[in-house]
């Protein structure tokens, strides 16, 4: 990575302002998963190691540019705070006195936690002047929220034009991961993709489609590959307007020479329901009133098999309805086959990771990106608007 990172940058005695992505799931003012958090603690001990005093800027959820109790971040200060082993202190604004006052009396060493920046319209719309406000708080600036760093935010790109910036060792390691991925990859290199829809990943599998040996697909959108290969796909979902694309990107795989996976059998239902009853047939022998909610025992066979000799292994997104145990079998079996396979593994995308962890498979995968839709665009090869902004090293 060619950007400046915390390790190039005097922090001693210094203010800085991080930009970190604390977007975390809650259920009635309780965290349910504190990934996000833990992922930033490396930053975070850095900083404070090197004399500085902390600010941290967030969002959480969609409030919709107005204040709203059930978005404030104050839940996730107190985690933070148990997580340092030391206080973390609460602004409840992230401008005006109610930031300023705060953020002018502390010291090194101290932390304080902002409250959500989306509580004003002015953050996502890049508002110069909302940037400005939100720079003079801190010396310096540190970007550790890769997860936004796809936006053009007045906290993740506009407060550049007004402070230093570098980035967090969590940026710093989602860069290098994800590069591995676009740039000079290691060969044999296997890329999954899954999920409902082609249309949310054009753009990625034609990118990948420029660099790997391998490209399986899976989940909901394998049935519009399917579709385009002329297969019945009974009730399943299937996105009509997107048939005549899979078809130009199966034709594309076959021109680059890629070998491209698709299911050969697939767990099919009478309803989209978990107590639905189940059977697996090959593709060719859907029934018309069935859906293909999963793959099954012999495309997940043939998809370990794939994954075997792999150096570098890209996968973003589940195999099949997850959330319903009776359809999460492909995934978990990927999750296993990925992990088993010995190769760098880059995982993304919600239900993928949810699937290492759920298998406890987490401290065998090379890299959980805590990305979401900015590793998508990454994948994509696009230019991350918050990446970008950081100073050159």
């Amino acid at each position: 990575m060619n950007k400046k990172t915390i390790r190039d940058v005097d922090l001693a005695g210094k203010k800085v302002l991080v930009r970190v992505d604390y977007n975390v799931p809650m259920d009635g003012g309780a965290i349910t998963d504190d990934t996000r958090v833990r992922a930033t603690l490396p930053t975070l001990r850095y900083l404070l190691e090197q004399g500085a005093a902390v600010i941290l800027a967030s969002h959480l959820g969609r409030p919709k540019g107005a204040p709203a109790v059930e978005f404030s971040l104050k839940p996730v200060a107190e985690r933070l705070s148990g997580l340092l082993g030391r206080e973390v202190l609460f602004a409840p604004d992230c401008v005006g006195e109610a930031a300023e006052g705060p953020a002018k009396a502390l010291k090194p060493g101290q932390v304080l936690m902002l409250e959500n920046l989306r509580f004003h319209k002015e953050e996502e719309k890049n508002d110069p002047e909302f940037a400005r406000r939100l720079a003079a708080l801190a010396d310096t600036y540190v970007n550790d929220a890769f997860g936004v760093s796809h936006r053009a935010h007045a906290s993740v790109e506009g407060i550049t034009k007004y402070l230093p910036a570098a980035a967090g060792f969590l940026l710093e390691k989602e860069i290098d991961f994800l590069s591995r991925a676009v740039g000079d990859p290691p060969h044999p290199y296997v890329a999954i993709i899954g999920g409902a829809k082609v249309s949310d990943k054009i753009g990625v599998i034609a990118n990948l489609l420029t660099k790997v040996d391998t490209l399986i697909i899976g989940g909901g959108m394998a049935n519009t590959f399917l579709a385009a290969q002329g297969y019945a796909t009974g009730k399943s979902l299937v996105e009509q307007d997107k048939i005549e694309l899979a078809g130009s990107l199966i034709k594309q795989a076959a021109e680059r020479d890629v070998k491209l996976l698709l299911p050969a059998d697939v767990t099919v239902a009478d309803r989209f329901a978990a107590d639905a009853a189940v059977k697996t047939v090959g593709v060719d022998a859907i029934p018309a009133d069935w859906m293909a909610l999963d793959i099954g025992p012999a495309s997940a066979a043939a998809f370990a098999a794939a994954l075997a000799g792999a150096r570098l292994i890209v996968w973003n997104g589940p195999m099949g309805v997850f959330e319903m145990d009776a359809f999460a079998k492909g995934t978990v079996a990927v999750a296993e086959a990925v992990a088993a396979s010995g190769a760098v593994s880059v995982v993304g995308g919600g239900d993928s990771v949810a699937a290492i962890e759920k298998a406890g498979l987490q401290d065998k995968i090379s890299h959980i990106s805590t990305g979401g839709g900015a590793s998508l665009e990454f994948l994509e090869g696009k230019v991350l608007p918050g990446v970008a902004a950081l100073a050159d090293k």
